[in-house]
């Protein structure tokens, strides 16, 4: 049979309803497609038959939500029996049982197809950061894939997998959606469970979906919600059912464009604007100062403290075990401005902040470019730190002021420079969020 370019769980489900299609002869072909692509990076443990054929075998006779559909796998997420390695090496383990989205995902009738590469311990922006190889562009090599869930997105971009599970800290998720044309979905924190993930920073993590289309990420969400009593962060929340906002709100000031490609991504926003203002929503502005300073924290203040706390020992028991900017983005959770005099300032801090955006975004929707522009891997490897915290600069602010976020792609067939604009919202209003996001995506 002819096979899309790119698939999504719909297509899918409608061939295997009419007999066209079973599971194995799509894994075959996905397998195939993988073998074509090996120059990008984009695995850690490849699709094979070796791989897949257990889940192939388990999965049941009744069909769930997602019976026969193939997911990618981020490797900082658990799968029993397999290894986890997070890009690391020396930190690498075989998981003793699955992480709770792998349950649920399994239990759904979804078939897991291999580990994705990401940025070594879900550190980092560009997707240059693993030792297993810098992940490559979907549509220009040369370019950034964003990180750390690079392999993640790379694998659904290029037709492998109809979604992949990323993860998304401090925008690991919605950045590489952004530079590989996907729709990448944050959930709220706690709204998944992060049991079985290796932690980033355990408070502020949350698991992500990257689809081809904003109704599969709405489903993949639906699916793994739910309340887990053995994960720490875990809350209730219930199931979407898309409501119209009272607004929608662009930032006052025109955002800021970088890098090489300033002026596309500068024109591409600006077209995303456009459609915005004819979605039939009340538009305001609002002063983005808010979302400005907490990405500042994130940043340049003792957020990081908590990553550091998860793998102080582990680095100072393994010299030489990590790659060098890794650790020194670490380490540099030490320093004599780094007191816990500090992390409290910052935590009061930040709880004003979450006030401001509380009165803020009650009732509406933000929306700004997921990213503000894009460099080469090289580009990249010559100032990693610097041109890294450009990258995150619009997606930093997300879970440290407890939103919800969605990257949509400006337009979902650009292979050239494909840009993402991000619509956040208040962790309990994603049903407004994907009302707007709905109407944003039928427009383009």
């Amino acid at each position: 049979m002819t096979f899309p370019e790119k698939f999504t769980i719909q297509w899918i489900k409608d061939h295997y309803h009419t007999g066209e299609l079973t599971p194995h002869a799509l894994i075959e072909e996905i397998i195939k497609r993988s073998k074509q692509t090996l120059d990008k990076n984009i695995w850690i443990i490849p699709p094979s038959m070796e791989f897949i054929q257990p889940f192939l075998d388990a999965l049941p006779e009744e069909r769930g939500p997602l019976w026969g559909i193939p997911f990618t796998v981020k490797d900082n997420i658990d799968m029993a029996g397999i290894v986890t390695t997070a890009a690391c090496p020396a930190f690498a383990y075989t998981a003793k049982e699955d992480a709770a989205v792998i349950e649920k995902l399994l239990q759904a009738g979804a078939i897991p197809i291999g580990k994705a590469n990401m940025e070594q311990l879900a550190t980092g922006q560009s997707g240059t950061r693993s030792p297993y190889g810098e992940v490559h562009n979907a549509y220009q090599p040369e370019l950034i894939t964003g990180g750390s869930s690079s392999g993640s997105a790379v694998s659904v971009a290029v037709g492998l997998a109809p979604f992949a599970l990323g993860s998304d800290t401090g925008g690991s998720g919605r950045g590489p959606a952004s530079f590989n044309g996907l729709v990448g979905y944050k959930p709220p924190l706690g709204s998944w469970s992060g049991r079985g993930v290796v932690p980033c920073s355990l408070s502020l993590d949350t698991v992500s979906v990257l689809t081809n289309n904003l109704a599969d990420a709405i489903l993949v969400n639906d699916v793994v919600k739910g309340v887990d009593p053995a994960f720490l962060y875990t809350r209730p929340f219930d199931k979407i059912a898309p409501k119209l906002p009272k607004k929608i709100l662009l930032p006052t000031k025109k955002p800021n464009f970088f890098g090489p490609w300033a002026d596309v991504y500068e024109r591409k926003w600006m077209v995303a604007v456009a459609r915005i203002k004819k979605l039939g929503i009340p538009i305001e502005t609002v002063d983005e100062g808010i979302f400005e300073e907490a990405s500042h924290i994130y940043i340049n203040r003792t957020i990081g403290a908590e990553r550091w706390s998860h793998f102080k020992d582990f680095t100072n028991e393994n010299p030489g075990a990590l790659l060098p900017v890794v650790e020194e983005v670490f380490r540099s959770a030490e320093g004599p401005d780094k007191t816990a005099a500090n992390v409290f300032q910052d935590l009061h801090d930040l709880k004003v902040l979450k006030k401001k955006t509380e009165a803020v975004l009650e009732g509406a929707v933000f929306v700004w470019p997921t990213v503000g522009g894009t460099y080469t891997r090289e580009q990249v490897r010559q100032d990693p730190i610097k041109k890294n915290n450009q990258i995150g600069a619009y997606v930093y602010f997300c879970n440290l002021l407890d939103l919800v976020g969605v990257s949509l792609p400006e337009n979902p067939d650009d292979k050239e420079y494909p840009f993402g604009i991000t619509m956040y919202a208040l962790a309990h209003s994603e049903d407004i969020m994907c009302y707007a996001a709905g109407k944003f995506m039928a427009r383009t």
